[in-house]
């Protein structure tokens, strides 16, 4: 299978009058043609500081310290700003929380869909018009060609969301990154987005990086999860792996801190404590003061992931278990 994006030992650095923080690092995974991969953890981990750094959308100060991203094999982590424009919406796609930010409420979306097809590929304007209702009508957007004219005020919230998705499609690109795509929209909309993005996976084997904090939206969507923590990643793995047999105590914390509909608990697991901030993370483990199996090592060696059957886990447990 051909890999889309490939992420190697990425780090991302803000630099402070305090010195410098670093807010990504070392951070290692790929993402496949036709493949959902899911980041997962909470607010702070990392998730969408990565989604950033591979759109090439860092806030400044914050700067790429160290390793590679790769898109289908081309080293974009060293592009310029004019060069890394062409790249995205061609061969980037982004669907963002909130589809405000995304569209333009001064042009209609047929004119903002248009004109993204007419900057990327070799097509007329008139042809670019029919493209944008033909991705409207595969994005589930009824009476397309009507709605065409249509200004981002004029349209629901779920159905906003489908016009950024059309808008992230538009130019037929290799890799969408899409950073809670869902949290916004109702739990019926969030169904049919989540299957929206599955459909167009399978049939245009475009490659998909999806963000969230929802355990739930990945068991549904990804194919492959990788669970990150205060700028590492703590686990990575096949969902149903990840989702039945966490490797990792974070992981499982976070498991075990979903209801589930199939057995009665008195109470959910929670997990003690807060993610610690850039300023404050712990020697060792950055998980460590909140872990309920720390040991001595936990608290001087920082782990790297270790193979435990088909997962990895960045955990002293797996000590034993071959490094990779």
């Amino acid at each position: 299978m051909t890999t889309i994006l490939e992420l190697r030992n990425v780090s991302v650095e803000f630099p402070t009058r305090h010195g410098t923080l670093k807010a990504l690092n070392e951070i290692s995974f790929s993402i496949a043609a036709g493949e959902v991969v899911g980041v997962v953890g909470e607010s702070g981990a990392g998730k969408s500081l990565t989604g950033a750094a591979i759109i090439g959308l860092l806030e400044p100060p914050g700067r790429i310290s160290g390793g590679e991203i790769l898109l289908a094999g081309r080293r974009i982590d060293n592009l310029s700003d004019d060069q890394m424009r062409l790249i995205r919406g061609r061969e980037i796609g982004a669907i963002f929380q909130d589809p405000l930010t995304s569209l333009n409420p001064l042009y209609t979306v047929g004119h903002q869909l248009a004109e993204t097809i007419v900057t990327h590929l070799p097509m007329t304007w008139s042809q670019a018009v029919t493209r944008s209702i033909e991705l409207l009508e595969a994005t589930g957007i009824p009476a397309a060609r009507e709605r065409i004219d249509h200004y981002p005020h004029q349209f629901s919230g779920g159905m906003r969301q489908r016009v950024v998705i059309a808008l992230a499609l538009a130019a037929e690109p290799k890799l969408i990154v899409a950073d809670e795509p869902t949290t916004a929209l109702d739990v019926s909309i969030q169904a049919q987005i989540i299957d929206l993005l599955k459909k167009l996976c399978r049939e245009q084997g475009t490659a998909v990086m999806l963000i969230t904090h929802d355990m739930g939206v990945i068991a549904e969507t990804a194919d492959r999860v990788v669970v990150m923590y205060a700028g590492r990643i703590a686990e990575i793995g096949k969902v149903r792996e990840v989702i039945h047999s966490p490797r990792h105590p974070y992981t499982v914390g976070l498991m075990g801190s979903i209801p589930s509909v199939h057995q009665h608990v008195e109470r959910l697991v929670q997990i003690d404590g807060t993610m610690p901030r850039l300023t404050a993370i712990p020697q060792g483990c950055a998980f460590n003061p909140r872990c309920p199996q720390v040991m001595p090592r936990c608290t001087t060696e920082r782990p790297e992931l270790l193979q435990v059957g088909s997962s990895h886990a960045a955990c002293w447990l797996h000590a034993e278990q071959e490094r990779i």
